[in-house]
């Protein structure tokens, strides 16, 4: 009988270990590579989150997000305008509170002067009630003033709608005539094509009478308050007040849009320097800009531009 066939086994299964643990380390080393990456960021970001909820506004993380040009460097940037602005309104209302306490503390002081000295002297009662009677419209005015700016602020201004720009200006150029007569300033207005804006009408009655009245306080007695009002082929409407007194330094022509701001003021003057602050909130409402520059020989001029609704 002859010998059975050989059986042949099949060959054992070897698997590559050393590049499978040289893939799988690669692995892991990419998996932290990128863990850290990532979490680094979102780390400063969640420490600049805690500082600016305990009160540090002036904590950045931009800086530290190095290069980078993604989502989260994106994240970083908005972050620190939100900050930055944050920042901005807590300081204005710092520097708001501390004007407010300073303007009213003079009329307190007064009335309580006022007080004192009707006790004092009885027989000038009618006089010391008069100065208490002066000094409390003057704080009247002031809280008056502080609410319409605050309100503005806060963004509750009314409802917007349609203003007839030739009734508004016939009615402020009149009311503005007979306060500068009392001044012995002449109000030029120069109207031209009149339109309709989007705004409310008390709040832009009250900005432009602002600036007008601001023009008729710096002017000298025997002076000029040119009031330009038109349409251009912009789309704007355009109104210009040139008033003929000493103008506003090159550095200050922003800062008198600014609470409280009141420059060189006349001694006679008992305005709070909200006038102008007002103006450009209910100018920035109506979706429009607000401007002052020098003019030469003359004096301020504050420009106002506002979109035009329908043309008259």
């Amino acid at each position: 009988m002859g010998r059975p066939p050989a059986r042949h086994e099949p060959p054992g299964i070897r698997f590559p270990i050393a590049p499978i643990l040289a893939g799988l380390l690669a692995s892991v080393l990419c998996a932290a590579g990128l863990a850290w990456y990532f979490a680094m960021p979102i780390r400063q970001l969640r420490q600049g989150f805690d500082a600016a909820a305990n009160g540090e506004l002036d904590v950045r993380v931009g800086p530290g997000m190095g290069q980078r040009r993604d989502e989260l460097a994106d994240l970083g940037r908005d972050f620190d305008r939100m900050t930055e602005r944050l920042q901005s309104v807590v300081e204005g209302q710092k520097r708001l509170l501390h004007d407010v306490s300073h303007e009213m503390r003079s009329p307190l002081a007064r009335l309580q002067a006022a007080v004192g000295l009707a006790r004092q002297q009885p027989e000038r009662m009618e006089d010391f009630l008069a100065r208490v009677e002066r000094e409390s419209e003057r704080m009247n005015r002031l809280v008056g003033e502080l609410l319409t700016l605050s309100r503005l602020e806060a963004g509750s201004a009314g409802a917007l709608s349609p203003v007839d720009m030739e009734e508004l200006l016939a009615q402020l150029v009149e009311d503005a005539r007979f306060e500068g007569a009392a001044r012995q300033v002449v109000i030029d207005y120069v109207p031209g094509k009149m339109a309709e804006v989007l705004a409310d009408t008390e709040l832009l009655h009250r900005a432009i009478e602002n600036v007008v009245r601001n023009a008729l306080r710096f002017s000298p007695p025997g002076g000029v308050v040119r009031i330009e009002a038109e349409t251009q082929n912009d789309g704007v409407f355009h109104i210009r007040v040139l008033d003929q007194g000493p103008g506003v330094a090159e550095a200050d022509l922003e800062a008198i849009f600014t609470p409280f701001y009141r420059g060189a003021a006349p001694r006679d003057d008992d305005g709070y320097g909200l006038g102008l602050a007002i103006a450009r909130r209910v100018v920035q409402v109506g979706n429009g800009t607000i401007r002052a520059s020098n003019v030469t020989g003359a004096g301020l001029l504050v420009s106002i531009e506002l979109p035009i609704v329908i043309f008259l």
